[in-house]
């Protein structure tokens, strides 16, 4: 399983003089089982990016191969995509709508054609994934906190079952609390079920902490693809396109400017509170 872009623009008002690019020339192939971050700051072209994932936006120029097959060629099943591709949005109640959280989970998969039994199943299966406890099943989503949302909308998108899972800033307007608890359980999913994982994400030490490689966006284009150490490396062009490194690692840089002889190429806290013991230890 591949996702593949082959010289993708992506132009919003084409053929009018407010034409402008929010992707040019996306070249790109994502593998099965892998955890990929996307980041860039606000009009990078990350969300166009994931929403061509799953054909929700339609190329300018260039093509979106999934399984070696053009999405956008006619006839494609579109909705069989999507169950197979799936996008949780930035905002969880944009895809809440059932009166309790189990019915919301169970319309994907009964919008499938799957049977009632089959549905409840899946949906069971599914919040436990993301570890929402049973006590919420038969409650209001809407009466649920930021995080709980999270998991729910997240388990509706599970339910059916994709190879891909896209999570378009999962932790966004989360407390600190809320933010490890979503990505230690994205983690936790990745672990149990072999699921592709591509987080979008603004923040620097999510991406630093949780994915195996990194992709930065820069006004619509890859600016780099590599593991986020590599990427890391080159602080003074990220700091330029508006992206900074993870605080951890500016305090490493700044300790030794004092003179204390760290290692500087920690980029999460465990790293850094490692290399710190390992000092005191000498």
């Amino acid at each position: 399983m591949s996702i593949i872009f082959n010289h993708v623009n992506y132009i919003y008002d084409a053929d009018t003089k407010h034409s402008s690019y929010a992707l040019k020339d996306i070249n790109l192939q994502i593998n099965k089982g892998e955890f990929i971050g996307i980041i860039g700051h606000t009009g990078s072209g990350k969300s166009t990016l994931t929403q061509l994932m799953n054909a929700l936006l339609k190329p300018t120029d260039g093509e979106v191969y999934f399984e070696g097959v053009d999405i956008n060629s006619n006839g494609y099943n579109k909705k069989e995509l999507r169950s197979r591709v799936g996008l949780v949005f930035q905002y969880p109640e944009h895809q809440l709508f059932e009166a309790d959280v189990f019915s919301d989970v169970c319309y994907g998969p009964k919008n499938l054609g799957l049977s009632k039994k089959e549905a409840e199943l899946r949906a069971f299966e599914a919040l436990r994934l993301v570890g929402m406890d049973n006590e919420y099943y038969y409650q209001s989503p809407f009466d649920l906190s930021g995080g709980q949302k999270r998991r729910v909308a997240i388990a509706g998108v599970l339910a059916m079952k994709p190879e891909v899972l896209i999570l378009d800033e999962p932790t966004a307007g989360l407390d600190p609390k809320g933010r490890d608890e979503i990505l230690d359980q994205i983690t936790r999913l990745k672990k149990e079920t072999g699921i592709t994982i591509i987080l979008v994400s603004h923040s620097m030490e999510d991406v630093a902490k949780y994915v195996d490689r990194l992709i930065v966006m820069n006004q619509g284009q890859i600016m780099y693809d590599d593991t986020p150490r590599e990427v890391f490396k080159h602080a003074e062009s990220l700091q330029e396109s508006g992206l900074a490194l993870p605080r951890v690692t500016y305090i490493m840089h700044e300790l030794k400017k004092l003179g204390v002889p760290v290692d500087t190429k920690a980029i999460t806290v465990e790293e850094a509170a490692m290399e710190i013991a390992s000092l005191l230890r000498k």
